[in-house]
């Protein structure tokens, strides 16, 4: 039995899978496409509001190397997933370098992480983007009915109309074709980057050099908690993580890793990339280069412009403004996070459709969901269900609470990914690389006990979510995948052939 949950597909069978005309995407993305596509994705919420939240919690001024240090983590993965993303241009991935490296059961695991985690950051991003919509409505003096406003405050029914209408509407973009997704991601990320910009330099104005002191404040020790709302770490050694100091900078650093969310789902567009070899390592590392840059020089202007203690702990930076007494960059900020939010939740989206594809496509969910539309050549069936699915959730639920599970399911593919990348060397040195990571295994090593630590700064009920959801998809491989994979019919086909008996004999 073992030997059918560890078969691994071989990157030549992948590869070729997706030249089948009825499941073949379009290859219409540039390195520039990419990188936008990161940014897009990783540029969000996460620059306005945790900047300010970790420095005022956790540590101080020095929170733009804890960004540095997060952007280093991710990084590590970065250069794992180039490495695989250059070698097998599939759609999937961290699900088809499992496939191609771990196995079957390790590749279907992954991949219904993957699942869990670009639909809840989808929804989470979604309800988030309403928010900031309904700040600005409410601030034109436009009220929508209670109803239709979400289920925070609702007596009785509450649906988020804003929510939901944001994913059909990015659905039916991601369904009319991938060049048309660029092209919308490259006008709404060029506005927010634009915006950041601007925060940066008039920021930088109002800075005082009196802020930075102490640059790394006195270390505060943190009581261990015992619940589950407590870090497994300390659950498990009744150790606590200590809040500023120089361990308060690796402390914030799994606070602000939020932010960084999403550049891997560059790696799920490898198929649709003209040149993946080349441009995919280049989408993955250039837009990891670049919001991390934009995170450290915005930590550096808010704890600038006012002391980290008095920072607000909902909206940083735009305070920060108003305590300098410009009011104005509040609104710029709100309509910046507003329009960032917007491609957040189109590219998870795309990733969450790709992945789902890739998982159809070998059989292991139904077969229906493999085809590509005959004009668009998008896998434009798992985009439908995926994207209708995510508005009903959107609408009916508050996920803030569950954002974590984002976290958790990001950093576990980091982990997956990094140990591939070693078993792929030694199963297949043959194989052409285009872009190879560098000090294997070394670095994968890192990468591997960096992200785990960041997992284990978690809270434990984050961990308890994340098993039973992982129980759940051990039980649909089992019951489904198992007996439906198409690498498991060709190898049973073929033990067949190998086992019958010569023409015209019998046994």
């Amino acid at each position: 039995m073992s030997s059918t949950l560890f078969r691994t597909k071989r990157v030549e069978q992948s590869i070729q899978d997706t030249e089948e005309p009825e499941h073949a995407l379009r290859k219409s993305l540039s390195a520039l496409d990419l990188t936008v596509f990161g940014v897009g994705v990783v540029i969000g919420t996460g620059i306005f509001v945790l900047t300010g939240t970790a420095a005022k919690n956790n540590a101080g001024p020095a929170v733009s190397l804890s960004f540095v240090v997060a952007g280093v983590v991710c990084a590590l993965a970065a250069l794992c997933y180039a490495e695989f993303a250059s070698t097998v241009p599939v759609a999937g991935s961290a699900y088809t370098f499992s496939y191609a490296s771990l196995g079957e059961l390790p590749a279907w695991t992954i991949g219904w992480d993957l699942v869990l985690e670009l639909a809840l950051g989808t929804a989470v991003v979604a309800v988030g983007w309403s928010g900031y919509i309904h700040s600005l409505l409410d601030n034109a003096g436009w009220h929508l009915p209670e109803a239709l406003s979400g289920r925070d405050g609702a007596h009785g029914f509450g649906f988020d109309i804003l929510a939901a209408a944001l994913v059909l509407v990015l659905t039916a973009i991601l369904v009319l074709g991938m060049k048309l997704s660029a092209r919308v991601t490259s006008v709404v990320v060029a506005i927010k980057v634009a915006v950041v910009l601007v925060v940066i330099v008039a920021g930088a104005f109002f800075i005082k050099g009196d802020n930075y002191k102490p640059f790394i404040p006195k270390a505060q020790s943190v009581e261990a908690g015992g619940n589950l709302k407590a870090p497994l770490i300390q659950l498990m050694f009744g150790w606590a993580p200590s809040n500023f100091g120089v361990m308060g900078i690796f402390t914030a650093a799994s606070v602000v890793f939020f932010a960084f969310i999403g550049f891997d789902v560059v790696a799920t567009a490898a198929e649709e990339t003209r040149n993946p070899q080349r441009d995919v390592p280049r989408g993955i590392l250039g837009s990891l280069i670049i919001c991390t840059t934009l995170y450290v020089a915005v930590s550096v202007v808010v704890t600038g412009m006012q002391k980290y203690s008095s920072l607000s702990i909902d909206a940083p930076l735009a305070d920060a403004f108003k305590a300098t007494g410009h009011p104005w960059f509040a609104g710029l900020i709100s309509f910046g996070a507003a329009i960032g939010l917007t491609t957040v939740c189109m590219i998870l989206l795309l990733g969450q459709a790709r992945v789902f594809f890739a998982m159809s496509r070998d059989g292991l969910l139904p077969r229906f969901f493999s085809h590509v539309h005959p004009r668009f050549r998008t896998p434009y069936r798992p985009t439908i269900l995926l994207g209708v699915v995510i508005a009903i959730v959107s609408g009916f639920t508050s996920l803030s609470e569950l954002a974590e599970l984002v976290n958790i399911g990001t950093l576990f593919a980091f982990i997956v990914v990094a140990i591939g990348v070693v078993i792929l060397r030694n199963k297949r040195p043959d194989l052409p690389r285009s872009f190879r990571t560098p000090l294997v295994p070394a670095l994968p090593i890192v990468s591997v006990l960096a992200s785990l630590w960041l997992m284990l700064n978690l809270p434990t009920e984050t961990w308890l979510r994340f098993a039973i959801w992982m129980a759940i998809g051990f039980a649909v491989y089992f019951f489904y995948g198992r007996t439906h994979s198409r690498l498991g019919q060709q190898q049973a086909a073929e033990a067949g052939e190998s086992a019958a008996p010569p023409s015209g004999k019998s046994l």
